[in-house]
C-alpha cells in the first residue's frame, strides 16, 4: 500500500501542475451578468453583445459578458440590490440611477447647467477622469461616459413658461433627489417612477410631461404618448456601464485590460454616436408631428437662479459635493467669458 502511494504522488503532482498550466480558463472564467434598459433588438443592443463576443474571443472564454436588455432586471434600484447580493455584476446606467451608490455622478446633470453641447465638452474634458474615479472608489469599474445629449421637457400640452407645468404630472426619476429637489424648487408637483415604469405611465395617464434626450423617447418609444417638446436643455445626460469592482477580483490583470480596451473604445463610439442619434430623432420626432416649442425667454433666469438655488441646498446638506459642484459651474462661466472675450472667472482651479 505504502509503495503504491509513492508511485501515485508524483503522477498526482503532475496531474495538478497540468491542471493550472493548460486549463487557466477553466480555473479563472468568470461570466458578468449585466442589466440595461435598452430595449433588444436596437442598435445600442447589438453593440454591447457584439462587444461581449470581442471579449470572450480575446480571453479565450475566460471572460464572457451576459446581458439583459429591455428592462427585465427591474428599476436601477433593484438591479443594484441584485449587485449587492451577486446577482447581477454590473448594469447599464444613466447618472441618476447611480446616485445612491456615488452621489457626485450626478454632477453633469444639474438642472440648467450648460446652455450648449460646446459648455459640455469644456467641462467633460476637465471632470470626467475625476467622476471615474470617484465611482471606482464607490466600488464600480467604468469605461467611459457616453453622452446622451440634454433632457427636454416633451407633454401633451404646449409648455412655454411656468404655469403650463402647474397641476401636470411631471416624471423625475425614482431615487434622483437632484431632479425632484429642482422640480420642488419651481413649486411642481413631480411624480417619482422608475425608467421601467414611464411609457406605462404615459399610456394610463399617471404622467403627462416627461424630460428626455430626443434619441430616448424614440427608442423608449415615450414619443407616441406627448406632442409637444419644448427645446430649452433642462439637464445633460449620460450613460455608462458600471461593473462591480469585487465581481473582477478572480480576473486576470490581462484579461481585465481586454474588458477595458473594448469597452472603452465602445462607449467613445456611444459618446459620439449619440450626437448623431439625437439630431436623427429629432427630425424623426418632426416628421412625426411632434410640436417644437420654445420656453419663455424672460423665464429662463428665473429657472435657472431656481434650480441653482435647489443644488445649493443639496450641497449644503452634503447630497452632492460642493466642491464640485462650485467646480464645474467654475469651468462653464471661464468657458463664456473665454468665448465673450471677457475675463475668465471661476476655473474652478
Amino acid at each position: 500500500m505504502l509503495t503504491w502511494l509513492k508511485r501515485f504522488i508524483p503522477i498526482l503532482c503532475t496531474l495538478t501542475i497540468l491542471a493550472g498550466v493548460c486549463l487557466p480558463g477553466l480555473l479563472h472564467a468568470a461570466d458578468l451578468k449585466i442589466a440595461t434598459v435598452a430595449p433588444e433588438g436596437s442598435s445600442w443592443m447589438k453593440d454591447l453583445r457584439a462587444a461581449g463576443l470581442q471579449i470572450r474571443e480575446r480571453t479565450s472564454g475566460r471572460l464572457n459578458l451576459k446581458f439583459y436588455g429591455g428592462g427585465i432586471q427591474g428599476s436601477d434600484r433593484k438591479v443594484l440590490r441584485k449587485i449587492r447580493i451577486g446577482q447581477l455584476q454590473g448594469g447599464v446606467f444613466t447618472s441618476n440611477g447611480l446616485q445612491e451608490r456615488y452621489p457626485d455622478i450626478v454632477i453633469y446633470g444639474s438642472p440648467m447647467l450648460f446652455d450648449t453641447i460646446d459648455e459640455v465638452d469644456f467641462v467633460r474634458k476637465r471632470m470626467d477622469k475625476r467622476l471615474a474615479a470617484g465611482l471606482e472608489q464607490a466600488g464600480f469599474v467604468s469605461f467611459g461616459f457616453a453622452g446622451g445629449g440634454f433632457a427636454y421637457l416633451m407633454s401633451n400640452k404646449p409648455v412655454t413658461g411656468i404655469a403650463d407645468l402647474r397641476g401636470q404630472k411631471i416624471w423625475v426619476p425614482e431615487g434622483d433627489p437632484t431632479s425632484y429637489a429642482a422640480m420642488e424648487s419651481l413649486e411642481l408637483s413631480p411624480v417619482a417612477l422608475p425608467i421601467t415604469d414611464v411609457l406605462t405611465g404615459l399610456q394610463t395617464g399617471l404622467l403627462n410631461i416627461v424630460a428626455t434626450p430626443p434619441v430616448g423617447a424614440v427608442v423608449l418609444q415615450w414619443y407616441t404618448k406627448t406632442k409637444y417638446i419644448t427645446t430649452q436643455p433642462l439637464s445633460y445626460t449620460i450613460g455608462l456601464l458600471a461593473i462591480d469592482k469585487n465581481a473582477l477580483r478572480n480576473v486576470s490583470a490581462a484579461d481585465q485590460a481586454e474588458l477595458r480596451e473594448v469597452m472603452t473604445k465602445l462607449y467613445e463610439h456611444f459618446d459620439a454616436q449619440n450626437r448623431i442619434d439625437n439630431a436623427k430623432a429629432e427630425d424623426a420626432l418632426r416628421a412625426n408631428g411632434m410640436q417644437f416649442l420654445q420656453l419663455d425667454p424672460a423665464e429662463v433666469p428665473v429657472w435657472r437662479e431656481s434650480t441653482a438655488r435647489a443644488m445649493d441646498k443639496l450641497a449644503a446638506k452634503g447630497d452632492i459635493s460642493a466642491d464640485l459642484l462650485r467646480e464645474a459651474r467654475g469651468y462653464v462661466q471661464e468657458f463664456r467669458a473665454a468665448r465673450s472675450g471677457g475675463k475668465a472667472a471661476g476655473s474652478g482651479q
